[in-house]
């Protein structure tokens, strides 16, 4: 496992997705969003999520999805849990995300130390 894949010190790992989604776009990410965020909370290591729409300042993104696992093991073992049940439904997020226009930001994070 690289070190960019890693949470140093084995802690919570937190999954942030941004978007920029357009207003015509909005109720089918949501819903997609929701769906996926159902499975989620299922999956062992699931500590609690958040699904976060911007309603004033400037920022760029307007729809922010946080998901916090007990560690990068979590995460580890749940991507083909993901995987899979996304492609038993014939959802490609990829592809929906392009058809949509929507523009996304996916990174796992961990807490600084000390804070």
């Amino acid at each position: 496992m690289s070190k960019t894949n890693q949470n140093v010190d084995g802690g919570s790992v937190f999954r942030v997705d941004k978007f920029v989604v357009p207003a015509a776009a909005r109720e089918e990410i949501l819903a997609k969003v929701r769906t996926t965020h159902e499975l989620l909370r299922l999956q062992q290591g699931f500590v609690q999520d958040f699904l976060l729409e911007q309603f004033s300042g400037p920022g760029e993104f307007n729809l922010v999805t946080i998901v916090e696992w007990e560690s990068q093991a979590a995460v580890d073992n749940v991507v083909p849990i993901v995987k899979a049940a996304h492609e038993r439904i014939a959802f490609n997020p990829q592809e929906t995300i392009a058809r949509l226009g929507v523009r996304a930001d996916i990174a796992n994070y961990q807490r600084v130390p000390g804070l």
